[in-house]
């Protein structure tokens, strides 16, 4: 690979590390390109991309210093066979899918990783992992956001219901 290519290939990941809320590291030695396609598969249903991150050009992305100095001491470190998996959209969802698989195949093993310019580590990925999905965050926010005024409307139905089971009370009290 030429020094052009390897220019232009850590701009474009240079790219995909900016654009991604996480990018979560892992050693996929004894992988089998089976277990690495099934791996692809199931983070690409969570809008997630797995990139080979080659060694001399994860230093040539953070030669610059533009990332932060945790992802050049991050990137400074890597060594060995390394995945990326670059999350977009749902942490939370990428993080599950990527942790479950490394339980399921101990061949890929979770290196530390970045989020933002922030290095994570292996358990951080676990805590991520464990938190619940997108959609499951916002409904419980919105729930949140709902009750008060759920119980306002409740204590504002109380003084007219209070005020019918009084008039019930004294019709009974004539009738009787």
């Amino acid at each position: 690979m030429n020094k052009a290519n390897k220019t232009e290939l850590a701009t474009e990941l240079k790219d995909k590390f900016s654009k991604a809320q996480v990018a979560l590291f892992a050693d996929y030695k004894g992988l089998t390109a089976s277990q690495a396609d099934d791996l692809r598969k199931k983070l690409r249903d969570t809008d997630a991309e797995v990139k080979v991150l080659k060694n001399n050009i994860a230093r040539l992305i953070t030669k610059d210093g533009a990332m932060g100095d945790d992802a050049k001491n991050l990137m400074d470190g890597v060594v060995g066979p390394t995945l990326v998996a670059f999350a977009y959209k749902d942490v939370a969802a990428t993080a599950k899918a990527f942790h479950k698989f490394s339980k399921d195949n101990e061949a890929l093993k979770l290196k530390p990783s970045l989020m933002g310019k922030k290095a994570i580590s292996p358990a951080d990925i676990e805590e991520l992992a464990a938190l619940p999905s997108r959609e499951v965050l916002l409904a419980k926010m919105l729930g949140t956001l709902n009750a008060p005024i759920t119980n306002f409307v409740g204590v504002l139905a109380a003084v007219p219901r209070s005020l019918l089971n009084v008039l019930v009370a004294i019709e009974k009290k004539k009738s009787s």
